[in-house]
């Protein structure tokens, strides 16, 4: 009853027309900054910070905490229709929703991303409501040894998956977690991998930079060597039945989206993890357990349900540290939790106390933004499935601009430009040999995080190595990466002894 009480004193807040108007603003706003390649919720929260000393407090974060879920929408929007992410936590929907676009089936990809975030925002935001205490002490539990252990987990789920070339596979995860190394070292300081001295490479490679650079100016160069003519994009109308044929599509996967939100809440929780290791992570787990694995890749709607029920999850998630324990979750959370300390409030288990009307405020928000988002969306998808029918002559331009933009303006470093060409130039080498991207976007993402947590249990225990089986958690962690690591070796032996008894 009580929890009940509090939710209808927050609704009595974001409800109230100030904040209802916010949060359709907000939504919106944070809908095109996202769907801008190289910007997302990072540069959006970040540009609109200065401007919410004009509202309350209350009202300042229920705007931040809008931009951030409309941009968690938007990013869906060039990975589908253009092949760029819009942002880092739309990576993984590129796999399979820029496929479906090529198909004609934009209008599709970009229901079922805008369903997907919906579930996945309404279920981790019901978790949020429910959970939130318990949910805090299991993040605490969960220190460096489980940390390890569930990014080798994601590791190997991209070796076992099986569809792509097993070595290859493994190839470009290690030259992302090569790649993800380059800067300075974490413990002791000092340079690593700094290519001819480069003052450039002393504050490591940017993701972003990695993923406007293979994705967009690699993607551009494929299509333009592949492409004997401009590419005829079949026309997508948005219409009533075709809204109600995605709904019905929509409707058989509610497994994929119910383990890709709880996936996302989870991950998203964890400190420092974020939404872009949980959409990936949810996308290869979708790979395995769905019975068309090998339409991966290829234009599969759980591909792009699962990233993006995931990733608007993990942004829900991320904010349960920040409020509960001080910690942000994500890049963007660490913006809103600066935007707290300005405005005079400490995040912590006393905010729930202290302030109990800001909290409940800014959580029933949650369930007004993500309703206004996905409205939002779905009106503007006729707008969005247009800019497929622009000449490819012009698309290719604009496309480069948005890369070559898009990169420089979060450093505002030529460096980044031309690691981005160089990284285009790259991905478009390795696809030509048919390597996986995937692996090597993961590796970069969670390689830091694996260094972090690899070393640290090494110190803490004086170079036991044995520690990470020692504690039941990272034990079972590691045991499920065996058996996903060995699966490639178990289908290969399955069949040679079937080529053998056939002959």
């Amino acid at each position: 009853m009580e929890l009940i009480g509090h939710m209808m004193d927050g609704f009595a807040t974001s409800l109230s027309p100030l904040n209802l108007m916010i949060v359709v603003l907000g939504v919106t706003a944070g809908l095109f900054i996202g769907a801008m390649p190289g910007l997302g919720s990072v540069n959006g929260v970040a540009i609109v910070l200065p401007l919410t000393f004009i509202v309350p407090p209350s009202s300042a974060i229920i705007l931040l905490a809008a931009i951030y879920y409309g941009a968690m929408y938007g990013g869906a929007v060039s990975s589908i229709l253009l092949g760029i992410p819009g942002a880092s936590t739309a990576v993984a929907t590129t796999f399979d929703g820029r496929p479906m676009a090529q198909q004609g089936k934009a209008g599709l990809a970009l229901i079922a991303a805008a369903v997907a975030s919906f579930v996945g925002g309404t279920i981790s935001v019901i978790l949020f409501t429910l959970f939130a205490a318990p949910l805090a002490d299991i993040a605490l539990q969960f220190g460096p040894p489980e940390e390890f252990a569930l990014v080798l987990l994601a590791f190997t789920t991209f070796v076992g998956l099986g569809g792509d070339d097993v070595l290859k596979t493994i190839i470009m995860i290690c030259l992302g977690l090569a790649l993800s190394t380059v800067g300075l070292d974490l413990i002791s300081g000092q340079p690593r991998l700094i290519f001819f001295d480069q003052p450039g490479f002393y504050s490591g490679i940017s993701f972003l930079v990695l993923a406007i650079g293979a994705y967009g100016v690699g993607e551009i160069l494929y299509t333009i060597e592949t492409s004997k003519s401009a590419p005829q994009v079949t026309p997508a109308r948005l219409t009533f039945r075709e809204l109600g044929h995605g709904l019905k599509e929509m409707n058989r996967l509610w497994k994929t989206m119910s383990f890709g939100s709880l996936i996302g809440f989870f991950v998203g929780m964890l400190p420092a993890a974020g939404a872009t290791p949980a959409a990936l992570m949810a996308y290869g787990l979708a790979k395995v357990t769905s019975k068309n694995s090998d339409q991966f890749g290829k234009g599969a709607i759980e591909g792009v349900a699962a990233p993006e029920t995931a990733n608007n999850a993990a942004s829900t998630g991320s904010l349960l540290p920040m409020l509960t324990l001080g910690i942000p979750g994500s890049p963007t959370t660490a913006l809103l939790l600066g935007g707290m300390v300005m405005w005079g409030l400490v995040p912590g288990p006393m905010l729930f106390i202290e302030q109990p009307d800001f909290v409940w405020g800014l959580i029933s928000s949650l369930y007004t933004a993500n309703f206004a988002a996905v409205l939002v969306n779905l009106a503007l998808i006729p707008v969005f499935v247009w800019a497929l029918r622009m000449p490819f002559t012009v698309l290719c331009a604009l496309v480069l601009i948005l890369c070559i933009v898009g990169g420089y303006a979060p450093s505002q470093k030529m460096h980044d430009v031309w690691l981005i060409v160089g990284f285009g130039v790259g991905g478009y080498l390795l696809r030509k040999a048919d390597y996986p991207m995937a692996p090597l976007v993961l590796a970069l993402v969670l390689g830091p995080l694996m260094e972090k947590s690899f070393r640290q249990t090494l110190i803490a225990e004086q170079g036991n190595i044995l520690a990470f089986i020692e504690r039941p958690l990272s034990a079972t962690f590691i045991a499920i990466s065996a058996i996903f690591f060995l699966l490639p070796l178990l289908k290969y032996a399955r069949g040679l002894t079937r080529s053998k008894a056939t002959a």
